[in-house]
This record gives C-alpha cells, sequence and structure tokens, in this order.
C-alpha cells in the first residue's frame, strides 16, 4: 500500500485530500458513461487520481471528426475501426496498471442502466442528449447515486453536482427535454476542445469531493464558462428542489427509466446520424450477418462491428443488435433502412 500511495504522493500533500481521503478515493468506484469529449478527459484524471474502479460505457467507434477534442484516441485507433469504451480501457490501464477500468460497448437506455450502474459510487455524464441525461437522472435518484451533469457546445459548458435528497436534480432544471431545434448543437455550433477539458477537469474535481464526502467544499450552483471570451457564471438553483413540485425528486416519477417503447432512436450530435435499438434485439452474431449481407454489399467486419454503405447511407452494427445510421438525421427514415437491410 505505502509503494502504490506513493504515485500519488503531490495529490496527498495537497491538505484537503491527505492519506486518508487518498485511500478512500484508491477505494472507491465511478463510472463515465460516455467516452467522447469530456468522458476521455475525465476518465483519464480519475485513472491517475488513483480512483479504484473505473466503468467507462460508450456506444461508439472512433472518427476522425473525434481527434480534435477526444484526448485518448488517436490515428491507429480511428484505422483499426475500435470502440471508444476498448480503446480508452486499454490505455488508462497502461497509465495505471494499480486500478480496475472496464470498457463496456453498449448503449445506455431504459433496459439496462439500473445494471449498468448497480454499486457506482458516482457517475459523470459524458453524454452527448438530454434524453439520456433525464434517464441518468432517473435511475441516480431511484438509487440515491451521485452524479455530475456536464456539457459542452462551441466554447460554452455547463457542470452541475447532482447528490440525491440533498441538491436540487436535473429535471428541477430542466423541466422537460427541449423541443427539436430549440437549441443548437454540434452539427450548427461546434466544439473547440478546450471547453471539454476546463468541464471535465470541474467534474473530476466535484468527484474528488463527493467521493471524500467534502461537502462543504462542493459546488452547488449550475456552472457555466466560456472559455472564449474568458467568462463565468454561477447561478443559483439551490432553491428550486424545495420550490418546485419536480416529477423526479419530489414526485418519485421516473417516465424515462419506464420507458415502454421497444425502438429506441437517438440523433447522434455532430453526425448527421441515427442510433436504432431494438429493445430485447439480443445478440447479434455480426460474422453471419456479414456473410449474408457480403451477397450484394462490400462489408468491413470485425468483433466489434460491421460496417457497410448501400445509396448514400452508412451503416455500423454493433454485437449487442444496435446500429448508427449516418446519412440522415430522420428517425423513421433511419428505422426504415434499419427494417430493411439488417431485419433483425
Amino acid at each position: 500500500m505505502i509503494q502504490e500511495l506513493s504515485r500519488y504522493a503531490q495529490q496527498v500533500l495537497f491538505k484537503p485530500i491527505g492519506i486518508d481521503n487518498q485511500k478512500t478515493l484508491m477505494k472507491s468506484y465511478a463510472i463515465v458513461i460516455g467516452c467522447g469529449a469530456l468522458g476521455s478527459v475525465s476518465s483519464s484524471y480519475l485513472a491517475r487520481a488513483g480512483i479504484g474502479h473505473i466503468r467507462i460505457i460508450d456506444r461508439d467507434f472512433i472518427e476522425e471528426s473525434n481527434l480534435q477534442r477526444q484526448i485518448l484516441f488517436d490515428e491507429d485507433d480511428m484505422r483499426n475501426n475500435l470502440p471508444k469504451a476498448i480503446v480508452a480501457q486499454k490505455k488508462l490501464k497502461t497509465i495505471n496498471s494499480h486500478i480496475n477500468i472496464e470498457g463496456i460497448v453498449t448503449d445506455v437506455n431504459h433496459t439496462n442502466i439500473e445494471d449498468l450502474v448497480h454499486g457506482a459510487d458516482i457517475i459523470l455524464d459524458g453524454t452527448d442528449n438530454f434524453e439520456t441525461r433525464f434517464l441518468l437522472n432517473d435511475v441516480c435518484v431511484k438509487k440515491s447515486i451521485p452524479w455530475i451533469y456536464a456539457a459542452c457546445l462551441g466554447s460554452k459548458g455547463l457542470t452541475m453536482n447532482i447528490v440525491p435528497s440533498t441538491t436540487p436534480c436535473l429535471r428541477c432544471v430542466f423541466e422537460s427535454l427541449p423541443k427539436t431545434g430549440t437549441f443548437p448543437t454540434c452539427n450548427t455550433a461546434g466544439i473547440i476542445g478546450p471547453i471539454a477539458s476546463v468541464i471535465a477537469s470541474i467534474q473530476v474535481t466535484e468527484a474528488f469531493k463527493i467521493l471524500i464526502k467534502d461537502f462543504k467544499s462542493l459546488n452547488k450552483t449550475l456552472f457555466e464558462i466560456d472559455v472564449w471570451d474568458t467568462k463565468f457564471k454561477q447561478i443559483d438553483v439551490g432553491e428550486l428542489r424545495s420550490e418546485n413540485n419536480c416529477q423526479t425528486c419530489r414526485l418519485n416519477k421516473y417516465e424515462f427509466l419506464e420507458a415502454k417503447d421497444g425502438v429506441l432512436t437517438t440523433l447522434l450530435c455532430g453526425k448527421n446520424a441515427i442510433q436504432v435499438t431494438y429493445r430485447n434485439a439480443g445478440d447479434t452474431n455480426i460474422a453471419q450477418l456479414a456473410q449474408r449481407l457480403r451477397s450484394t454489399l462490400d462489408v468491413s467486419c470485425n468483433e466489434f462491428m460491421l460496417r457497410f454503405t448501400v445509396n448514400g447511407f452508412g451503416f455500423t452494427v454493433f454485437p449487442d443488435g444496435r446500429a448508427i445510421i449516418t446519412g440522415t438525421d430522420d428517425k423513421n427514415t433511419a428505422k426504415s433502412l434499419y427494417a430493411k437491410y439488417l431485419g433483425m
């Protein structure tokens, strides 16, 4: 233990942490949902800090446009068609071999989220859409798991700590899903890498405070920063939980967690792409599927994914039955293409 502690010597010298709290961090279990711009930074800092068990969950694979801001990945990863979660696991293990790191390649949805987050001490948000964040909020309030909301767009970022029964939850602040077209997206506003690093750094710092139970130092506001204009503000949300009749944390209604729809579709930020997931699809033998499709299509396949293009639409199919379909932002079109070419 003494030898292992030595790698965190400078962190231990920081008085709010010290030896006892470092030992607490080394026994903690953190989950990062989404390993893009935010998740790649936050998972790296968690690993370097010695968080004992880190689970990284991501549904996506690495593309060239990711390399501008997603610091764990490189061109070889892109060329090898590797999923982000697998690459993150391998690279973080080379950074810190003393901790347990899991890379889980799956889509987080209402059918699996309770199993995926079981036992976590804290969850960090690295997602790119409000539907998944509302789902995460539901399960964390229900299971009393602290989580840290975060979002980035352009040069601006937001983050907020959510400690069930103590702070307002996400739906105290954002009562319903934003309507399509209400807010800019990665497609329209873009994003620069530094804002993701700043927000993820704040996330991880707040995670330390929660894990060592330093609640006096915990940020209790919705924190917003613009790195381009070098401006920040803190929005007081402390009274929202008592003032509002929140559907989630006051009335204990978990509408996103209890969804009944058998088909899940998600618009992927910045990609002109839709992810289609069929509930209870089960495992897919992508090698067999590739063999069937090769009679009419040019297909590439490895153990993690199958890829092909037809009529201008790109398909990436995963072993869990999900498909990411590029070339459209229309959910009905994506569903039809899934049924036509995959038939699962």
